[in-house]
C-alpha cells in the first residue's frame, strides 16, 4: 500500500507541475512533502507535530544509569535492580512478559524520582512522554472503595486501549498503600506471560508501583544492621526482596494484600528503597541549592539535613521523611 500510494503520488505531480509557475510548484512540493510525511504512519514529522507512538523507544542504559547515579541518594540496592531489569527487558526485541517493578520505602527515599527518570529516559519528545506515560494515584483516582468494580472495567479498558495504540507504554501506580484492597488484581491478565490478549500484545508495555507499605520492615533491616556495625552496602539484597513480598501480601494497610498478583509472581521485582542517613540528606540539600540557583552554604546545608534527621528517637540516625521536605525548607531559608 505504501508503494502503491508512493507511486500515485509520483504520476500525479509532474502532470501539476507544468501548469504552475516556480514559486507555486515549490509550495506544491513542499506541502505535499508535509503530507506525505504525516501520514506515514511512523515519520519524525508525524512524531514531532503529532502524538504517535515514538518507534524509537529503546533506553539508552548508560544515560539512564549515570542519571540515576548522579540524582538518586543513597539507594545503591534500588538502582542496581532497576538496571538490571531494564537491561534485560530491552534486550529482548519480543520480551515474554510486561516488565513489572513494585517499589517500596519510606517517604521521599526515591521511588516517584525514579519513575520519573525512567519516563524521561523511554520517550525523547515530551508530547509522545505524556501521551504514553500514564500515572495513577490511589487517592486521586480510586477515592472511593464503593465504586471498586467501576475502578475494575475502567482501568482495564485504559490499559487495553493504551497499549493497543502503543506497546511501550509506561504505567505508574502511586500510593499503592491507599489502593482499594482487589482493584489490582483486575489487571492481572495483562501481566501474565501471554502472547496476545485479544490480539493485543502486553511484553513491552512497563508497570510500576509505587508503595510506602514495606518501608518499615526495609528501615528494621537497615537498622539492625547500623546497630550491629555493618555496611548499609552489604545488606543482602534478596532476603528483602522476600521480605518484602510476604509483608505487602500479609499487610491489611497494602494494595497487594492478598493480592494475586503476588500469588501469580506476576511481579518482577521487588525494589527496596533505604532510609536515608545523614550524608545523603547533605545530598538532596545541596542539589537542591543548585537546582533553586543558590550557591553551596555548608552551614545552610548542615542546618536543614540535622533537622530532618528524626529516627529513631534518641539515635536519629535516619530522616523519617527522607528529602521529602527539603525543597520547601531550601526556599524558606
Amino acid at each position: 500500500m505504501k508503494l502503491l500510494n508512493a507511486a500515485v503520488f509520483f504520476i500525479l505531480v509532474p502532470t501539476l507541475v507544468p501548469a504552475l509557475d516556480p514559486l507555486s510548484t515549490s509550495i506544491l512540493m513542499g506541502g505535499a512533502a508535509v503530507a506525505w510525511q504525516i501520514f506515514s504512519p511512523h515519520s519524525w514529522l508525524k512524531c514531532s507535530l503529532l502524538e504517535c507512538c515514538n518507534m524509537k523507544d529503546t533506553l539508552n542504559l548508560p544515560v539512564i544509569k549515570m542519571d540515576l547515579e548522579q540524582k538518586v541518594f543513597g539507594q545503591h540496592l534500588a538502582i542496581q535492580i532497576v538496571l538490571k531489569a531494564l537491561k534485560a527487558n530491552m534486550h529482548s526485541k519480543r520480551p515474554r512478559k510486561p516488565l513489572v517493578m513494585s517499589f517500596h520505602g519510606w517517604t521521599g527515599t526515591g521511588k516517584l524520582f525514579v519513575s520519573s527518570i525512567i519516563a524521561e529516559n523511554l520517550y525523547q519528545l515530551n508530547i509522545p512522554r505524556r501521551r504514553f506515560v500514564h500515572h495513577f494515584s490511589a487517592v486521586l483516582h480510586f477515592p472511593h472503595l464503593s465504586h471498586v468494580h467501576l475502578y475494575k472495567e475502567q482501568l482495564q479498558n485504559w490499559i487495553r486501549g493504551n497499549v493497543s495504540a502503543c506497546p511501550r507504554s509506561l504505567f505508574i501506580f502511586s500510593e499503592m498503600d491507599q489502593m482499594p484492597h482487589g482493584l489490582i488484581d483486575s489487571i492481572m491478565p495483562f501481566l501474565g506471560y501471554r502472547e496476545e490478549i485479544d490480539g493485543v500484545y502486553y511484553g513491552k508495555a512497563i508497570f510500576l508501583f509505587l508503595n510506602n507499605a514495606g518501608g518499615d520492615k526495609i528501615t528494621e533491616v537497615a537498622l539492625d544492621y547500623w546497630r550491629r556495625l555493618k555496611r548499609r552496602e552489604d545488606i543482602p539484597v534478596k532476603n528483602l526482596q522476600s521480605l518484602l513480598s510476604e509483608e505487602i501480601f500479609r499487610n491489611s494497610n497494602s494494595g497487594f494484600f492478598h493480592s494475586q498478583l503476588i500469588q501469580k509472581n506476576l511481579i518482577d521485582y521487588f525494589i527496596p528503597f533505604l532510609p536515608l542517613e545523614y550524608k545523603h540528606v547533605r545530598q538532596c540539600v545541596r542539589e537542591e541549592l543548585r537546582v533553586q540557583g543558590h550557591s553551596e552554604d555548608e552551614h545552610l546545608i548542615a542546618e536543614i539535613a540535622s533537622a530532618v534527621i528524626d529516627y529513631p528517637g534518641e539515635e536519629r540516625h535516619y530522616s523519617s521523611k527522607g528529602c521529602k521536605t527539603v525543597a520547601s525548607r531550601v526556599t524558606l531559608s
